[in-house]
């Protein structure tokens, strides 16, 4: 018997005997009740958890737990004969996280009169051993943001889309604990949920325990609404635009219309009876974005700016209108059934569906804006959840989904559609802006996933916690990369062509779209069929001043391909008579990894809590990078997918200090420091015929350090502030995978030192105030960002030509920006709330350059020589328009007025 089948049989064996918590979706109140007077422990004092059946009773020792409570706030209360109860109120229960509450009940206070107080920070934070920010539906509610992905950003220690310094495909999201990042790229996220829809947000910027894993920088773990047993509804009609004073940049905005069109809906309550509860979430989002191009050329157009200007041909037959280059169209719903047949049991059924289309403005289209490609995904999610108490020591979860995504970017999705128009149109010949033809790349992945997890915790003792737990899923991947071409391309009928002899307008008759076979260069599909699972096991240990987490997790990976076993022939291109030449076909073993974790918290008197966490983290790379080139046919400067990839590793250490500064204001910070290992990266290999080709391997290294503040404070009943700062420096080989074989292909020098990733942020700082009434509310966040690096390149000219320069040896200009949310609640009309709403970014409109040229370092600008306007050959453009992209600038001010209905 071979090791992967004793593998294989290991892994049966953990699914049958164990079961596992695996990104939970619930958390757990616990405390101790004393006497005030004596300080005894109180026996047998109830505890309630108001508007719940969920409830406990103090032993011996007057301590009490209550596991198994769903993220929400809660009014919790603690009574006793002979003694007034107290209450206290507003407690915010999180995912994975213990709310502890002490009570001192008093005889002086009449018995059946309840008291009610607040608790202390210190008590509910006690448990938190690394970075963890969990961010509830109240708090979504007064941010200025449209989508989850901003919420994240406003986190310390997150850069865009990069955790710590980590690259953007490190992160996993979750969402009720069912993993939701596509496993391809790994750059989006297959299910997108309305922030309406949440509940709670659990997002982990640093070391996560070992029920989370196939993440080396962090965890999003969002927790859906369900509803309750009344009816409540809301419906919002938001309409806004950008307005700006730099219409020379943003040509094309025309700020007296309507542009932004955002309506949602929410709709919550029973469902023929209160045991049945029902919550239904919508909206539709349509955005013709901010950079313009201009309709001159049509995709039939053909252009042949040659040597001289009278010998110009330009057919420009457009009706020069303005045409949006980045809009975008969504529409996202959300159903969930939940149903509660016994106080022990909770069952739901989730389904959602996302669809959208968008495009990525690119600056040599913006003549010819309908030859540019459209990026359109759409998906499906159905999981059905279990939810069982088996005693108020123990309760388990079964979780099964499904979940179907499809993505795409193309002009038109069938290949064969008569509107593909042939490439002769698409010839540049001086003007560098395209004057016809149309993006022939046309990709279209599948990608679909079913997991099942069984999910058991048990409360062994009141100071220990255990936690165990498997995960499977089965992803099915088709993808599709085509580079249509002409069925006549290589023929005399290729060139011919037809004049017009009323418009002089020239025309290709010879064109059939042409798909060419999996072996060439112009096409790649596969379909594939990769298994993951992980098992692990935790245990939190809970006592008076300290608070451990450790555990254990095994990661396992199958990506059910072959490989070639000789890299210099991998598709056999080459005949030898030699067998050790050519290669055989043998599958690849699965992969597997064992990931420690440890994390301490440390309760400093009544006002300070220290906490230490350290971590290994592995990551299956984007499947991608296994299966591209599927036919493993090699051209020169072509790739090659490596199934024999490696999981990549992070080593993570983090220590911080929590400190309650007063009863409304704290103070934290955090340092960290991070390597990693077996980085994703690429090397250039030579075939026996000496073609040079590119294949993924595991030989990068980084690693990450910083620093991280965080101070919240809450003045009077009203305002509300909040800020953090963050301070990183984030060191690698590459920035990407593919750079170290690009740089061998240009024959530069590799790099052989660390050097700033072109994510590397300096300084980060976001800051938050609000003001909020029962009548109107305002928050303004303002956030500051350092320049990130950009590799400088000398003009041809300059004698720094001849150096090989490292890249991101440069930094950009930093930037400033200021958002607003306000809401004005109008009238009552019929218990329907009336409210007014206003959402605004960058409100003092500055000009913040996201992307500069490479020789300036500034934005829009450029070094101009006389080569460049000369052979710059236009009678539309000149070489300026080039420098000038619109695109290297973010978005002007954006505004939405809304008005919502509340009931």
């Amino acid at each position: 018997m071979n090791n992967k089948n004793c593998f294989t049989i290991l892994m049966l064996l953990i699914i049958f005997f164990l079961s596992n918590v695996f990104a939970q979706t619930t958390g757990k109140i616990s405390g101790r009740v004393i006497s005030d007077e004596t300080g005894e422990p109180l026996i047998g004092a109830n505890i309630i958890i108001e508007s719940t059946h969920m409830g406990a009773a103090t032993d011996s020792e007057g301590e009490f737990f209550v596991i198994n409570v769903p993220s929400g706030t809660y009014n919790v209360i603690a009574s006793m004969m002979g003694y007034g109860s107290i209450k206290m109120e507003n407690i915010r229960v999180s995912v994975n996280s213990t709310s502890n509450l002490d009570f001192e009940l008093s005889t002086d206070v009449i018995e059946g009169e309840v008291v009610t107080v607040t608790a202390d920070q210190i008590t509910i934070k006690k448990d938190i051993t690394s970075s963890i920010r969990n961010i509830s539906s109240k708090d979504i509610e007064t941010l200025p943001v449209d989508d989850i992905s901003q919420i994240v950003e406003l986190q310390p220690g997150v850069v865009g889309s990069h955790f710590r310094g980590g690259r953007s495909n490190e992160v996993a999201y979750m969402v009720d604990g069912v993993m939701v990042t596509e496993a391809n790229h790994r750059e989006n996220q297959m299910i997108e949920v309305n922030p309406s829809a949440v509940e709670d947000m659990e997002v982990i910027t640093g070391v996560f325990n070992a029920e989370y894993g196939n993440a080396m920088s962090g965890i999003v773990n969002i927790v859906t609404k369900e509803g309750g047993n009344k009816l409540h509804g809301s419906a919002s009609i938001n309409i806004g635009n950008y307005f700006t004073s730099h219409k020379e940049i943003y040509a094309g905005i025309d700020d007296k219309k309507i542009g932004i069109q955002d309506y949602k809906f929410s709709l919550s309550g029973p469902a023929l009876t209160d045991n049945l509860n029902f919550i239904f979430d919508g909206r539709y989002f349509n955005n013709p974005g901010y950079l313009y191009g201009i309709n001159r050329f049509n995709v039939n157009d053909y252009s042949d700016f040659g040597n001289y200007p009278n010998q110009y041909i330009s057919d420009a037959y457009g009706d020069n209108s303005f045409v949006s280059m980045n809009d975008r169209e969504e529409v996202n719903l959300l159903g969930k059934l939940t149903l509660k047949p016994f106080t022990s049991l909770k069952t739901s059924l989730i389904y959602t569906f996302n669809e959208n289309k968008y495009q990525n403005y690119n600056h040599q289209y913006s003549f010819n804006p309908n030859g540019m490609a459209t990026n359109n995904n759409k998906s499906n999610m159905i999981a059905f959840h279990v939810n069982h108490m088996l005693s108020h020591k123990a309760f388990y979860e079964l979780k099964m989904s499904y979940i179907k995504y499809e993505s795409g970017q193309y002009v038109f999705k069938d290949v064969f559609d008569p509107g593909y128009v042939h490439d002769r149109y698409s010839r540049i010949t001086g003007q560098w802006f395209s004057t016809g033809g149309q993006d022939k790349i046309n990709i279209q992945d599948t990608e679909e996933t079913s997991r099942i997890k069984f999910d058991l915790t048990w409360q062994v003792h009141k100071n220990h916690s255990l936690k165990t737990g498997i995960d499977a899923a089965k992803i099915l991947l088709d993808h599709n990369w085509i580079n249509i071409r002409n069925a006549y391309e290589g023929t005399d009928f290729e060139s011919m062509f037809t004049i017009d002899p009323n418009t002089g307008k020239r025309t290709y008759d010879y064109y059939e779209p042409e798909v060419r076979s999996d072996s060439s260069i112009y096409t790649d599909r596969y379909k594939k069929k990769p298994t993951q699972f992980a098992a692990y096991v935790q245990d939190k240990m809970e006592f008076q001043n300290l608070v451990i987490n450790f555990g254990i997790r095994l990661d396992y990976f199958d990506p059910s391909t072959v490989y070639p076993t000789n890299l210099r022939n991998p598709a056999n291109q080459d005949y030898y008579n030699d067998e050790s030449r050519m290669s055989k076909y043998p599958n690849a073993d699965p992969q597997y990894q064992f990931s420690p974790r440890l994390g301490l918290a440390y309760k400093l008197g009544e006002t300070a809590l220290l906490r230490f966490a350290y971590g290994h983290f592995m990551q299956v790379p984007p499947l991608n990078y296994y299966y591209q080139n599927n036919s493993f046919t090699v051209t020169e400067l072509g790739w090659i997918g490596n199934p024999l990839l490696k999981a990549q590793k992070t080593i993570s250490y983090e220590v911080g200090l929590w400190y309650q500064l007063t009863r409304k204001m704290d103070f934290e910070v955090a340092v960290f420091y991070k390597d990693i290992y077996d980085l994703l990266s690429s090397k250039m290999l030579y075939t026996y015929s000496t073609i040079r080709f590119g294949i993924y391997d595991n030989k990068d290294y980084g690693n990450v350090r910083g620093l991280e503040l965080k101070y919240h404070a809450r003045i009077g009943d009203n305002i509300t502030l909040n800020a953090n700062y963050t301070l990183q420096y984030t060191r690698g080989v590459a920035d990407t995978p593919e750079l170290a074989f690009n740089r061998a292909g240009q024959d530069q020098d590799p790099v052989n030192k660390l050097i700033p990733l072109e994510w590397d942020q300096r300084h980060t700082l976001n800051i938050m105030a609000e003001y909020n009434t029962t009548k109107y509310g305002l928050s303004l966040l303002t956030v500051y960002s350092s320049g990130q690096p950009y590799s400088w390149t000398p003009i041809t000219e300059s004698r720094l030509k001849v150096i090989s320069l490292l890249p991101n040896n440069q930094v950009r200009p930093s930037q400033f920006n200021v958002d607003l949310n306000a809401f004005y609640n109008l009238l009552t009309l019929r218990n329907i709330d009336v409210r007014l709403t206003l959402l605004a970014y960058n409100i003092f409109a500055n000009l913040n350059e996201d992307k500069v040229n490479t020789t300036t370092g500034r934005a829009y600008t450029g070094i101009v020589r006389p080569a460049d306007i000369i052979t710059h050959r236009s009678n539309f453009s000149d070489y300026y328009d080039v420098l000038q992209n619109p695109d290297m600038y973010a978005a002007p001010r954006t505004v939405k007025l809304g008005l919502e209905f509340q009931f």
